[in-house]
């Protein structure tokens, strides 16, 4: 088994959107050394940018923070023949479990490891270093690639083999979307009958529908008006393309999800019209 990674190496980061900026400040503040690559080269202002993916070649951990399962893809399919045997892909990018499985394989296959790593807690717990990992993939592969992940994550959790991530990450964002649209419904039916929605929180708070969703309340509309000032189309945002993820997955599963469904048909209008309501009050 390779020895845990340390900061001798060069980490390559691609992707600088609302979570991977903040990570790549995070890594370097512990001491890492930083390759970056953007398709907007201005997102990369202040770090070593490279031109392209294959540029990050040299560099003996590679992460990423693209999109989705497509530009995960792509740039996987250039790099992972110029890596080095014992390299390190992690996959910080919420993509499909089958995704990550064919990823792994691949990898495999150059004698790379690669893990699937997706996270949770949002840009501000980034650029602190304290988001949550849920690593799928190698145990060994886990522990050498610690010491990076420990400098963006406070909790880094094996939950499986490859996939096992990917699919955790879901299930998380299933729960939380599930608690964000009745908490705007219930809001919507307090405001009705004249009650404030923070009297509602204040209400929530000490009571059984507490959550981590009315706990931080505005969260979303923050996240939404960052998308909006990146460009980033409501497709691409988590409450939309997070919670198809989550019903392609379970068809893949044959299991049935019907509030996923639901949700993926209805709650991304009811996050950006609530988003769009903040920022004109």
């Amino acid at each position: 088994m390779a020895p845990p990674i340390d900061r001798t190496i060069t980490v390559g980061f691609a992707g600088l959107g609302n979570l991977g900026r903040p990570m790549t400040e995070a890594l370097g503040r512990d001491g890492w050394q930083l390759k970056v690559y953007d398709q907007e080269p201005a997102k990369g202002e202040g770090l070593e940018l490279v031109e392209g993916p294959a540029e990050l070649a040299g560099c003996a951990v590679i992460a990423l923070a693209v999109p989705d399962d497509e530009a995960v893809t792509a740039i996987l399919t250039e790099l992972l023949p110029l890596l080095a045997a014992e390299s390190v892909v992690l996959i910080h990018s919420t993509v499909l479990p089958a995704t990550a499985q064919r990823l792994a394989r691949q990898a495999e296959e150059h004698g790379i490891g690669l893990l699937d790593v997706p996270v949770s807690g949002g840009a501000e717990r980034a650029l602190t270093g304290s988001l949550t990992v849920m690593a799928g993939g190698r145990a060994e592969v886990l522990e050498q690639a610690r010491p990076v992940l420990e400098s963006v994550a406070d909790t880094v959790l094996h939950v499986g083999p490859a996939g096992a991530g990917a699919a955790v990450k879901l299930a998380n964002q299933l729960m939380m979307f599930a608690a964000l649209a009745g908490a705007q419904e219930a809001l919507d039916l307090a405001g009705a009958y004249g009650v404030p929605e923070q009297t509602v929180l204040d209400a929530v708070a000490t009571s059984t529908g507490d959550s981590w969703v009315s706990r931080n309340w505005g969260f979303f509309d923050r996240v939404a008006a960052a998308y909006d000032t990146a460009g980033t189309p409501v497709r691409n945002r988590p409450w939309s393309k997070d919670l198809w993820d989550v019903v392609a997955a379970a068809r893949e599963a044959d299991v049935q999800v019907p509030l996923a469904g639901l949700l993926a048909q209805h709650l991304a209008d009811q996050v950006e019209a609530h988003a769009r309501k903040g920022s004109a009050s």
